[in-house]
């Protein structure tokens, strides 16, 4: 007789018999293996993925926009007309002055009828930092 093997046996002259080595069915009464539906898992995974960009490219749009504001409020101050050397931890307010040109005082908006810009506090930094805005 031949070294024919019937259909059903799974066998190969380097490995012999090695149906319970291989990765796939190897006779009818096998468990029937299934392909994953990876298309929904990729993209639930995506629609996630970019929704945490979205929430990430916000957060620092809101932070670079928080740190404009700083800056500019920063420079407005730096540039104002004061004659005096300011002290951490004090409020200043900012006018603008009949001459058009932004003062720093310690006189509160309430006190005087100039017109108000700002009330700024300096901190160990030296950074000013807002603590009211005319517009607020």
């Amino acid at each position: 007789m031949s070294d024919k093997k019937p259909d059903n046996i799974v066998y190969s002259e380097e490995q012999g018999y090695n149906a319970s080595l291989l990765p796939y069915a190897t006779s009818v009464g096998a468990p029937v293996i299934k392909a994953d539906d990876v298309v929904a898992w990729k993209s639930r995974g995506i629609h996630s993925v970019n929704k945490e960009f979205e929430n990430k490219f916000q957060e620092l749009q809101s932070a670079y926009q928080k740190l404009m504001d700083d800056y500019k409020w920063n420079e407005l101050v730096y540039n104002a007309k004061f004659a005096f050397e300011p002290v951490i931890g004090e409020t200043y307010h900012m006018y603008l002055g009949d001459d058009g040109i932004e003062f720093l005082s310690l006189i509160a908006p309430n006190e005087w009828n100039k017109e108000f810009i700002g009330s700024f506090k300096l901190n160990s930094d030296k950074k000013w930092v807002v603590l009211e805005t005319a517009t607020e």
